[in-house]
C-alpha cells in the first residue's frame, strides 16, 4: 500500500520535474543583462546611443519605448529588429560569453541609415 502511494506520488510529480529540466536547459550562456552601445554612422541616426537589454533563455528583451524583437543562437549569433515610431532598424551579430559586436541597417523619414553595435555583459 505504502509502495503504491509512492509510486502514485512519483507519477504525479513527474510533469513538474520535467518542466524544472526544461527551463534549465533552456538558459543560454548568453542570457543576463548586457549594455549595448549603438554607434549610429550614417544617415538620421548619427550619435553614440546606450542601451540596457535583458537576455532570457535566448530572447533578447528592452523595456524601454521601442518594440525589439529578437534573439542569440546557441553559436552566439543575433538577430535583433527595433520598431520605434516611424523608425525601424534590423542588426546582426555576434555574442561571445561576455562581449559582442556587430551592425545594423534602418529607416526612418530621414532615409537610410546605418552603424554598429558593441554589446557588454553587465549582469548574469
Amino acid at each position: 500500500m505504502v509502495a503504491r502511494k509512492l509510486a502514485l506520488a512519483a507519477v504525479a510529480a513527474l510533469p513538474f520535474a520535467l518542466a524544472a529540466v526544461a527551463q534549465a536547459q533552456a538558459r543560454t550562456m548568453y542570457d543576463g543583462a548586457w549594455r549595448v552601445v549603438i554607434n549610429g554612422q550614417t544617415g538620421d541616426c548619427q550619435g553614440t546611443f546606450n542601451y540596457s537589454v535583458q537576455i532570457v533563455n535566448g530572447i533578447i528583451g528592452y523595456g524601454g519605448d521601442a518594440s525589439l524583437s529578437g534573439r542569440v543562437s546557441p553559436a552566439g549569433a543575433v538577430t535583433v529588429r527595433v520598431v520605434s515610431g516611424e523608425r525601424s532598424a534590423s542588426g546582426s551579430g555576434r555574442l561571445s560569453r561576455n562581449f559582442g559586436s556587430g551592425s545594423f541597417r534602418g529607416r526612418s523619414s530621414g532615409g537610410i541609415c546605418a552603424g554598429s553595435w558593441v554589446a557588454q555583459r553587465t549582469g548574469g
